[in-house]
């Protein structure tokens, strides 16, 4: 957990340093970015690290878990998995087709970009009935 906590307070520090520095008017070369990529980089690195190791005391609960889990069980996930994995797959295609269309659209007809923004919110509606299925196939196991 606290590999965990390193790690994301590490993005926000850096995040919220580049917008003082925009702020501040302050001209960052690319050394300056290249050794704050490298710090996080390596901070990030520190609490995976961390994150990893730490949860070596409870690897004999886990593997008592493994145990209860049955064929069923193990058939529902991967029907869970592929209702997710297929339909953003499928949504990304969409997505794909639907926005090259709407770029075209929008360099013609500039004042239809809302209405293509309503297209490719339909498009991306795919993936969500894919995770609202595997929700409810998770639930039932």
């Amino acid at each position: 957990m606290f590999g965990l906590i390193l790690s994301c307070g590490t993005v926000v520090t850096l995040i919220i340093a580049g917008y003082a520095m925009k702020r501040a008017g302050f001209r960052g070369s690319s050394r300056i970015f290249a050794a704050a990529a490298g710090i996080s980089s390596l901070l990030v690195l520190t609490g995976a690290v961390i994150a990893l190791t730490s949860g070596a005391s409870s690897a004999a609960e886990s593997a008592a878990a493994a145990k209860e889990i049955t064929v069923g069980a193990g058939i529902g996930f991967m029907a869970a998995s592929l209702a997710t994995g297929i339909a953003c797959l499928a949504a990304g295609f969409a997505v794909a087709n639907v926005g090259s269309a709407a770029i075209g659209l929008v360099g013609e007809k500039p004042e239809m970009l809302g209405t293509t923004l309503i297209y490719l919110g339909l498009a991306e509606g795919i993936a969500i009935y894919g995770i609202i299925i595997s929700l409810l196939i998770i639930q039932r196991l």
